[in-house]
């Protein structure tokens, strides 16, 4: 094998650049963080962060649903059952208080959990520890209340969110101020459950009835169709749903479209512990739209995101004060 010759390098003639004139990143006067004493507020914790990736998206992102709330657009949470077993409900619940959500889609698992914490303040089974004797997704009281709302639903020709979220407000609840459903159904915003037939644990009891479920939810996905084609200059935020609500966002877009609805403006928003493909694309890439992404996870960051747009809305009318708390 003939090996071919390598060029022969002249070091001395390799031309360099000067650091102070040279184009970077990172500047130190913009960019760095500012380390904060005692006391400091949220406002000032915010503006400390470094303008750096999550930093600077985390700023972005508070400031385009403040643009919103300003501008009197939507601003829609769509999010998979980890957001809500991980705590973060009550920050979605004080944001629809407060006026800043106006639409809310969940996936079945984040349903069920919301159900579940307002009726026995607890939620999220062990799989593993339960899957080998057949115990695992037997739970009654959740599989009942499903089943009955999806009755209701088709009786009223309702979607399955206003039916679990107006039953959740009959039916007696340990903790019914946890609840997102709930909430969404006391303040009259729209509220979608998108059901993947066969993915959750109500869907495994013999209660449960594909005809009035599928019925009820594809109610659920031509409301997040209307949700959708009403999001000029709004925001949709996809909190740790990987697969079904990201292709619900997509379908709806296309419909919207398909109608001659304008989305110019729309922001999206993604944020889950690690990058999802349907996510990245369908929600942040294929809409010619700002987008922002966030990585990490949900109780540490929506705690974070909740707090600045609370900060950046004081004094903003009603949005400053959670309705029927004169104190807050």
């Amino acid at each position: 094998m003939r090996r071919r010759p390598l060029p022969t390098l002249e070091w001395e003639r390799l031309t360099t650049h000067s650091l102070y004139d040279r184009p970077s990143k990172v500047l130190a006067a913009a960019h760095l963080g500012r380390p904060l004493g005692p006391g400091a507020t949220v406002r000032q914790l915010l503006e400390a962060l470094p303008d750096q990736l999550a930093g600077s998206a985390l700023r972005r992102w508070a400031e385009v649903v403040c643009t919103a709330c300003r501008a009197d657009r939507p601003v829609v949470a769509a999010l998979g059952g980890h957001v809500i077993k991980t705590g973060c409900g009550p920050y979605l619940i004080d944001w629809i208080r407060r006026g800043v959500l106006t639409a809310v889609c969940l996936n079945g698992a984040a349903a069920i959990h919301d159900v579940e914490l307002a009726l026995a303040g607890r939620t999220s089974e062990d799989v593993a520890a339960r899957l080998p004797d057949g115990s695992f997704g037997m739970t009654r009281e959740t599989a009942d209340l499903f089943a009955r709302a999806a009755e209701e639903a088709g009786g009223a020709q309702r979607g399955l969110g206003a039916a679990l979220g107006e039953l959740l407000c009959r039916e007696r609840c340990l903790h019914p101020a946890v609840s997102l459903l709930r909430a969404a159904a006391e303040a009259g915003i729209p509220c979608t459950v998108h059901v993947a037939l066969g993915t959750d644990i109500v869907h495994m009891h013999p209660c449960a009835s594909g005809a009035r479920i599928g019925e009820a939810t594809l109610r659920d996905f031509r409301l997040a169709c209307a949700i959708v084609a009403d999001l000029k200059g709004g925001v949709w935020m996809n909190l740790g749903s990987a697969v079904v609500l990201p292709e619900v966002f997509l379908k709806a877009v296309s419909i919207a479209r398909n109608l001659g609805y304008d989305l110019e403006g729309m922001t999206t928003i993604d944020l889950d512990m690690i990058r999802q493909y349907r996510a990245r694309v369908n929600v942040l890439e294929r809409h010619r739209c700002q987008a922002i992404a966030v990585t990490g996870h949900h109780e540490v960051i929506l705690p974070l995101v909740h707090a600045a747009v609370v900060s950046q809305l004081e004094g903003v009318g009603e949005l400053a004060r959670p309705a029927g708390d004169p104190g807050a």
